[in-house]
Parts: C-alpha cells; structure tokens; sequence
C-alpha cells in the first residue's frame, strides 16, 4: 500500500477551513466577476502587503533548501512573484484608483498581521520543511481555488488576470514541485518535526479562510463566510 503523502495528510487535517477557503463566497464572485469594489479594493491593498514577507519567506526555503537544483526552482518563482505578479497589483491599483499612500501603508486587517507573523515564523525557524509548509498553502490553496473557474473569464482584467496568475502551466508546475519538496522533505522528519510542519500548515489554512471571511465585514459588506449559499 503506498502511504498517503506528507502535503495531502496536512490538507486533510486542515479540510474543514480548506473547502471553507476554496469555495469561498470571494472566490465565487471573483469567478463570476461580481466581487463589490469595496471588497476587491480592500482585498488588494491588504493582500499586497504579503508580497515583503512572501519574499523573505522565500529567501528563507532558498538558503535553507538542502540542493542547487532547489534554489534555482524557488528562485524561478521568486522572479515571477517580484515581476509578472506585481506588475498586476500595479496596474490593478491604478484602475481602482487607488492612492499610494493606501497602496505602501494601509492599516493592516487582524488576519493580515497574524499571517504576517507566521511567515516570519516559519522563516526563522530556519527548517527547509517548515519554510514550505506555509508557502505549500499559499500556493496550492490558490491554485485549488482558481482551477474552480468554468467558463470565459471575467470582463475585468482585475478579476480575470487574478484567476489567469494562479491557474496556468507554469504555476500548476510550480505548486506540484513545491508539494514534491514538502512530501520529500517531511517524510524525513521526526515526530516533533511533523507536528510543527502540521500546526505552521494548519494555521496558514485558518488564516487564509479567515482573510477572506474578513473582507466583506471590513468593506461593510454582509455575508463574509464560506458557507453563504452559492452565487
């Protein structure tokens, strides 16, 4: 019997909040291209701010990661994060008007500094595994919820490229490579080092659904969960 792989075991433990996330009324409207500005506009400027700790987080899994062919992989990405995925917030800024001040230093959402910290946290750790725990939600809990879109996309470069950046061959690949790593890398721990790579996952899929919980209630909105009935 071939054992489960160490990221599905960890998706598994956290599926309550991640079918929450994927499924969420945000990601439903942002398929549909009927997120309210307000929401959109506030989700932008706050999901920006995770863009300097992303990159620190990344440099951590570059200098911590056990080979060359690593580094390179995780530096190919970093080269699309700090390019092609800023350019969009960008543009998108411009298009909602969005000030610069507001766009360099917004008040932060609860759930933004929280995520924050634990990006710091598994970056400090200095454990190439624990690095990849937070970046394997980030990345494949996007991916998961960008593969729902069925359909032509949205009108709006704001929502379709959002959906396009997060569901195309390259970042497929790059998400598959990063959930190699983690199965790799977590198999070859002990115990203690799998409950610590479990509770970085878990608290990152918490604070994903959490984040988008959050955007509605913020921007004044109703319905900010990811059990509102499908739109």
């Amino acid at each position: 019997m071939t054992e489960t792989p160490f990221s599905t075991r960890l998706r598994q433990a956290s599926a309550a909040d991640w079918d929450a996330a994927i499924s969420h009324r945000f990601v439903r409207e942002l398929s549909a291209g009927t997120v309210p500005q307000a929401v959109m506009r506030h989700y932008l400027v706050q999901d920006y701010q995770f863009i300097d700790r992303f990159v620190a987080l990344l440099g951590a899994a570059i200098a911590t990661a056990d080979s060359y062919a690593a580094r390179l992989r995780l530096a190919q990405f970093l080269a699309m994060i700090v390019s092609d995925e800023n350019t969009y917030f960008v543009r998108a800024f411009d298009a909602l008007g969005i000030p610069a001040a507001e766009r360099a230093a917004p008040v932060l959402d609860p759930t933004v500094r929280a995520f924050q910290a634990l990006m710091g946290e598994a970056a400090e750790s200095r454990s190439y595994a624990g690095a990849l725990s937070v970046l394997v939600v980030a990345e494949w809990l996007y991916l998961s919820w960008a593969e729902r879109h069925q359909g032509p996309l949205p009108p709006d470069f704001v929502h379709a490229e959002w959906i396009t950046l997060h569901d195309n061959p390259f970042f497929r690949d790059v998400v598959g490579w990063l959930r190699g790593e983690l199965d790799r890398t977590g198999a070859t721990l002990n115990a203690a080092g799998q409950a610590r790579c479990e509770s970085l996952f878990q608290r990152a899929v918490a604070l994903e659904r959490g984040f988008f919980d959050s955007l509605y209630a913020v921007a004044g909105e109703p319905g900010g969960t990811g059990t509102v009935s499908a739109v």
